[in-house]
């Protein structure tokens, strides 16, 4: 099968074998990304750290200025773009994927790369996902470029991209596809499931290759609750759906507040910040995933737990609310552990005899991260996915369920991805009409049956249309007016010289999908647009007329 027979393939909004294994070759390079993205922050760290994410080993000085000086340097080399490029991570990527089919900016990328390794190296409560994601929607925006695959393919290539990326993070391949499904595409369709599926794998299996088949979960102990638990995990609940909402109010209050301010003093004050919380409290440091073996190995110090409970959560405020590169979901499970080894302390008195710290902290970061990313199916199977136990999917859902209901029904709060796009004026929804066309390209719905013809002669355009088909579209070519669609007027049939009238035609690469047809006819009801072959824009491979659209809007939305 020729290159052209397998973009024909791709055109087609159905499962196939090439779509699948493009999957697959989008999660291999977002796997190879995320992992020299991985490796250079241990590498790195290995040099001044005693063990990965763990800034305690410093003195108070180091960790005083190493978050300043990290954030001057990513100041300097988002600069150098003059901050054109600095809209990154996992709101970005969802922008891309809904309005450009997740074409990314190279330039956006790399300041992703470089910046978000050097705050994860420096110590910045910032997680790891948003960059992985970023660089796996990269990658597929690469591989759709460089093959000039058709567009509605694209989209779903950056689809597997972001779940190799998630997959590759936290080694949870299941979540990976869920969250893709759940908060990227927003959209559950058989043909896209599978190749993000199969990208997931891959991403997780390359990972697992380099990095071994572990899990920063798989410190905690956790013990089957009984029934008698069930009430108080309910409060739990509310507890954690009141915190997600004022966690995402207060995010998006510094986001508003220091938006006024230029990127290089809100960087500065982000690294000034940093260092102050980590020189008084240098727990607080990291990704988050430090929190996890804090609260494994000190369950009991309720004092400790708040202390650094606190300070993690402004750390992760202030991070990402001025600007720096990373993401948020890191921090948010080590916060959501480090809340529910809180809540484990009145849960001793209903079992004293069982150690429930462990289950509790787990149960802490499902609801916490259901409730902030408003991905209550994502936060569930990456419960089970990290653990490998279950024992911890009922009252997972239990607290999962009422967390997320509190916040959204009592508190009224949004997915944190859907406020920081609409603050940052990105348009993340599509009608209906234009989500239905996106899915299926331009190539597989056009005429081929055309008869162009290279003449402006009315008398020879009349005869021709006289010889063919009446449904077969005659195109006229001329290089002062260029391709016309030439018909007959049938509101004017008595005056022979204006029986036949032009409409312009605009072009559409191969790689176009119906939806960008459907921009260019949608205001006038009628005409067409000509479909030109990538390599040569003379070259004419067929033609979309705007019957056709509304035929597949009323017959066909619903199989779409």
């Amino acid at each position: 099968m020729t290159l052209d027979q397998v973009r024909r393939r791709l055109a087609q909004p159905r499962t196939s074998a090439q779509l699948c294994l493009l999957g697959v070759c989008a999660g291999l390079i977002a796997a190879i990304l995320i992992i020299l993205f991985r490796l250079m922050i241990e590498l790195v760290q290995s040099t001044f750290l005693e063990s990965h994410d763990d800034f305690t080993s410093l003195a108070e000085h180091q960790r005083l200025l190493l978050p300043v000086g990290a954030a001057l340097v990513i100041a300097l080399f988002a600069n150098l773009t003059g901050f054109k490029h600095y809209r990154l991570g996992i709101p970005f990527v969802i922008n891309r994927i809904k309005h450009h089919y997740g074409h990314m900016p190279i330039w956006n990328s790399v300041n992703q790369f470089f910046g978000g390794g050097i705050a994860l190296i420096c110590g910045f409560s910032v997680g790891r996902e948003g960059p992985s994601v970023h660089m796996g929607a990269t990658g597929a925006s690469v591989l759709t470029e460089r093959l000039h695959l058709p567009h509605n393919a694209a989209r779903t290539l950056a689809g597997c991209g972001v779940a190799a990326g998630i997959a590759a993070s936290f080694n949870t391949p299941l979540a990976a596809v869920i969250f893709v499904m759940e908060v990227v595409l927003r959209e559950y369709k058989i043909h896209i499931f599978v190749p993000i599926m199969l990208a997931a794998v891959t991403g997780a299996l390359a990972t697992q290759f380099v990095f071994g088949n572990v899990s920063e979960l798989s410190l905690i102990q956790i013990e089957m609750l009984s029934f008698w638990h069930y009430p108080y995990l309910i409060i739990c609940g509310f507890a954690l759906g009141a915190i997600a909402f004022a966690f995402n109010q207060n995010l998006m209050l510094i986001i508003k507040s220091f938006k006024p301010i230029s990127m290089f003093p809100r960087l500065l004050l982000a690294g000034l910040i940093a260092g102050l919380i980590g020189y008084l409290v240098p727990e607080a440091m990291g990704s988050g995933m430090s929190a996890i073996k804090l609260a494994v190995d000190s369950p009991d110090n309720l004092q400790l737990l708040t202390t650094i409970f606190i300070a993690k959560l402004l750390a992760t405020l202030f991070a990402i609310g001025l600007g720096i590169p990373g993401g948020l979901i890191g921090p948010v499970i080590g916060l959501g552990v480090i809340m529910g080894t809180l809540m484990a302390f009145f849960a001793q008195f209903i079992s004293p005899e069982v150690n429930v710290a462990g289950t509790y902290g787990v149960l802490g970061m499902a609801g916490l991260l259901a409730a902030t990313l408003h991905a209550p199916l994502a936060a569930l199977t990456a419960v089970m996915e990290l653990t490998s136990n279950p024992q911890i999917v009922v009252p997972a859902m239990l607290v999962i369920s009422t967390a997320y209901v509190t916040a959204l029904q009592v508190f009224g709060n949004r997915s944190i991805f859907i406020q920081q796009l609409d603050f940052q004026g990105l348009p993340y929804q599509v009608s209906p009409a234009k989500e239905a066309l996106q899915k299926v390209g331009i190539v597989e719905e056009m005429e081929e049956d055309f008869k162009l013809l290279y003449s402006n002669d009315p008398e020879q355009i009349k005869a021709t249309l006289s010889a063919v088909d009446s449904q077969t579209p005659l195109i006229t070519y001329d290089e002062e007016k260029g391709y016309r669609l030439a018909e007959y007027d049938l509101t004017l049939v008595s005056d022979d010289s204006a029986t036949i009238k032009y409409l312009p035609l605009q072009g559409l690469s191969t790689q176009a999908t119906l939806a960008e047809a459907f921009e260019i006819l949608k205001d006038k009801r009628s005409g067409a647009v000509y479909v030109y072959n990538q390599k040569d824009s003379l070259q004419i491979m067929g033609v979309v007329r705007w019957d056709k659209l509304r035929h597949i809007l009323t017959m066909r939305n619903s199989l779409l």
